[in-house]
């Protein structure tokens, strides 16, 4: 099967599409009155990056006693989460950012520690997630895919990065979520749309300056770190457009890419 590259790209002109700009989209927005969740290792709120953007948090962590959930603050057990949010704070610097710790000192965790991040997400009505991580395990499939579309019926969206391996991963090869991979671009506010599924957007992720642990910075390059971008730009719309629905930004991201149709299979 031959990937090649396709150059012509659908006319929008004369479609309610063309009228859908950046300026409109998220324009002068700052993200403020938003929440964003950050399921990921935990995020340093004590970074200068971060300024006072983290307004709060849950640690989930699975004990001899089961599964358990320390609301409040928490330290980073590996500094993945913190550059997540530091993306995110960067595009949306007024957005009120959520850690959930599903991760631990090895960027690893348990299936059941991370969807129960999740129901987190869903039971505090946080409208918008990022998921810098994901799972090829069968097993859990189907709670993730169930997880993830009862978020998206509740119009609370959480966009997912893609595994930086060839396997897909999910949840972020779901069609209720938004799946991310990285492009060596610098503006962040740049991204492609790509309709051979699953991954549907690609944007800034590659050699990327983000906060780390101990107050320090990573030249970070992978999809984890490109998931957090269009989650920021996704802030500063709801910002904006707060009725706006799951269904209504991801059509405002597809009329607004730079470029569609990326890849196609002949």
């Amino acid at each position: 099967m031959k990937i090649t590259r396709q150059d012509k790209f659908p006319d929008l002109s004369g479609t309610p599409f063309e009228h859908i700009t950046p300026q409109w989209a998220w324009g002068d927005s700052t993200g403020a009155g938003i929440k964003v969740a950050v399921i990921d290792s935990g995020i340093d709120r004590t970074h200068p990056a971060l300024e006072s953007s983290i307004a709060g948090g849950v640690d989930i962590r699975k004990t001899k006693n089961g599964i358990e959930h320390i609301e409040g603050d928490h330290t980073d057990a590996f500094g993945h989460g913190t550059a997540c949010a530091g993306a995110i704070h960067m595009l949306a610097p007024e957005a009120e950012i959520y850690s959930v710790k599903v991760l631990g000192n090895t960027l690893t965790g348990g299936g059941d520690v991370f969807l129960k991040g999740i129901k987190w997400v869903i039971e505090n009505k946080i409208p918008l997630a990022n998921l810098s991580l994901g799972t090829t395990r069968d097993r859990y499939f189907a709670p993730l895919h169930s997880l993830i579309d009862s978020a998206y019926f509740k119009k609370l969206l959480m966009v997912a990065a893609q595994n930086n391996a060839p396997t897909p991963s999910f949840p972020a090869v779901f069609s209720s979520i938004i799946g991310v991979k990285a492009v060596d671009i610098e503006d962040p506010y740049q991204f492609y749309f790509n309709d051979y599924p699953p991954v549907e957007f690609l944007t800034k992720g590659v050699n990327v300056k983000l906060p780390w642990l101990k107050h320090g910075y990573e030249t970070c390059t992978g999809n984890s770190f490109a998931a957090p971008f269009l989650t920021g730009i996704i802030a500063r719309m709801l910002s904006k457009h707060p009725w706006l629905t799951p269904f209504m930004i991801k059509t405002i991201l597809y009329s607004i890419a730079i470029q569609r149709g990326m890849f196609r299979k002949k």
